[in-house]
């Protein structure tokens, strides 16, 4: 163990029983002279002298850090030498006294005091063991009956003891104004909070205190914990962007749901994280690592290009029930058409065709640098926690390709954090990265788009609200309110996916429910019920 020769004096002190002879000197007398010849093996059950002395000799040897000279003292000395080899090596012990009390017949009750490190220094554990001395049937000795539970009655066959490091007591973590998060009552923040103290360092993650446990030979699974050596510190308190009140409803909004759900709100002013909620809530961060086919709800991105590009939101646009492009169709959610209608109102209808008819107005890479340098879609985000980057890929020349990235399909790829972002983008003006911890780093947008383009997307949006595809899932909500909903098909999925994205103010929220059909049937409700209660 490398501790060197300096080793405390070990001793073993019995106290007296009454009617038996002191524990200090002993002497033996035998019958015969010394030609006698050898005695015979003893039998029946040791005595109390041999008691005494079996269990003084074991635990002597115990604590001298003797694994040998123990175990030989021992009906099973193989055992015991791998046990009390292991205590001292695991455990680490600098030093061990032990003190036996009044025997019992063949049982012998006794305290252990072991010096153990902890922390940054050392600290005494004691603790009371018993052992029974009984006759070993080869030789007539009196040896100790082995089982681990002489070194600690907690102790079974296929457990040992071992000190180490207990859970580091984390900081607590509080929302935006200072309430505490509770993982009971906000669970989709049980994988999030304490990669946050992680990420945060600088003491927010606690720490560890010392602890001794009972775990099982040839692993580290803990059976239970006996003592603390050294109590942990706890980490400092971290502040994050989460509003507890936002929290609570996007919880409850995705529990609502049968189907997989996530969500995402963000702050606009700020970028600000203020909710996400996976349903499931344990496991897979859907809402921040997840990706989908936004569907529809790129159609914001899709219309900020056009609007840039010279179209305008009263600029007339038929809304035709299918569309052809090199032999593959397009159409409408049931069938749907206008043979009258303006880019705003196809907007507000979620009209496929509509948008697709105007690919040519777009070079190729169009879309891709207006999600990029717009909206932030496609740069490396550093939210706090892990998460996936959306993707808009260029078409690479195939208008097949083109047209599905036009509409949300092909090989776009966002989830609820991206598309609350572009909700926010279009509130506030500008893209600032969504983030979960305030004056953490934001990567920027390289442009904005004019003020004359922000507002007729504001007004699309607004439309779409108020009397599109949204309305039924945003009646009654006041305030300056703008939405698209969006229904993504998956090969291979008969239900498309249901998504929405809306802001109310400066808060913005963006939900999916995997096979929730039409958004504003199954994504709006949880969107409606946040925004209701920012």
């Amino acid at each position: 163990m490398g501790r060197g020769a300096g080793i405390a004096v070990v001793s073993v002190v019995f106290a007296a029983m009454a009617g038996a002879a002191g524990y200090g000197v002993y002497e033996f007398a035998g019958a015969d002279g010394p030609d006698a010849g050898p005695a015979p093996a003893r039998t029946g059950p040791p005595d109390a002298q041999e008691v005494r002395d079996a269990a003084r000799d074991f635990l002597d040897a115990w604590a001298g850090e003797d694994p040998a000279g123990a175990a030989a003292l021992t009906d099973a000395p193989s055992r015991a030498r791998q046990a009390v080899a292991e205590y001292w090596d695991v455990l680490d012990a600098d030093s061990m006294r032990t003190t036996v009390r009044s025997p019992s017949g063949t049982r012998v009750p006794f305290t252990v005091k072991v010096s153990l490190p902890a922390g940054d220094g050392k600290a005494e554990w004691s603790y009371g063991s018993s052992l029974t001395v009984v006759r070993d049937g080869a030789d007539g000795r009196a040896v100790v009956s082995w089982a681990p539970a002489v070194l600690h009655p907690s102790l079974e066959s296929g457990q040992h003891l071992a000190a180490g490091p207990s859970d580091a007591p984390p900081g607590v973590v509080h929302d935006r104004d200072g309430r505490v998060l509770d993982l009971q009552e906000h669970p989709s923040l049980s994988g999030i909070l304490p990669r946050l103290r992680a990420q945060a360092g600088d003491g927010h993650e606690g720490t560890p205190g010392t602890e001794v446990r009972v775990v099982r030979d040839g692993s580290d699974e803990t059976v239970r914990t006996l003592h603390t050596l050294a109590k942990g510190k706890p980490g400092k308190p971290l502040r994050t962007t989460i509003d507890a009140d936002l929290q609570r409803a996007a919880e409850e909004a995705v529990a609502s749901r049968r189907e997989n759900s996530s969500l995402v709100a963000v702050d606009s002013a700020t970028g600000g994280v203020l909710a996400v909620a996976n349903n499931p809530a344990a496991g897979f961060n859907g809402a921040f690592s997840g990706s989908w086919a936004p569907g529809s709800t790129f159609k914001v991105v899709t219309a900020a290009a056009l609007l840039e590009r010279g179209a305008s939101s009263g600029t007339s646009l038929p809304c035709p029930a299918q569309l052809y492009v090199n032999g593959k169709e397009f159409h409408n959610s049931e069938g749907g058409s206008a043979a009258r209608a303006t880019l705003a109102q196809d907007f507000a209808a979620s009209c496929n065709t509509a948008f697709i008819s105007l690919r040519d107005r777009l070079p190729d890479d169009a879309l891709t640098s207006t999600a990029r340098d717009v909206f932030g879609l496609g740069l490396e985000w550093h939210t706090g926690v892990e998460s996936r980057d959306a993707s808009v890929p260029p078409p690479g020349g195939d208008p097949v390709e083109k047209s599905a990235t036009m509409i949300g399909q092909g090989r776009v790829q966002a989830n609820p954090l991206a598309m609350a972002s572009v909700a926010a983008t279009v509130r506030s003006g500008r893209f600032r990265q969504p983030v979960l911890v305030p004056g953490q780093e934001q990567v920027a947008a390289a442009r904005t788009l004019s003020p004359g383009v922000l507002d007729q997307l504001r007004s699309m949006m607004r439309l779409t609200a108020s009397s599109g595809t949204a309305a039924p899932a945003l009646a009654g909500l006041g305030g300056d309110v703008g939405a698209k909903t969006g229904s993504a098909e998956v090969d291979g999925q008969e239900t498309a996916n249901g998504w929405l994205i809306a802001y109310r103010g400066d808060v913005a929220v963006a939900a999916v429910v995997e096979r929730g059909g039409h958004g504003v049937d199954s994504a709006g409700p949880l969107v409606g019920a946040v925004l209701a209660a920012g």
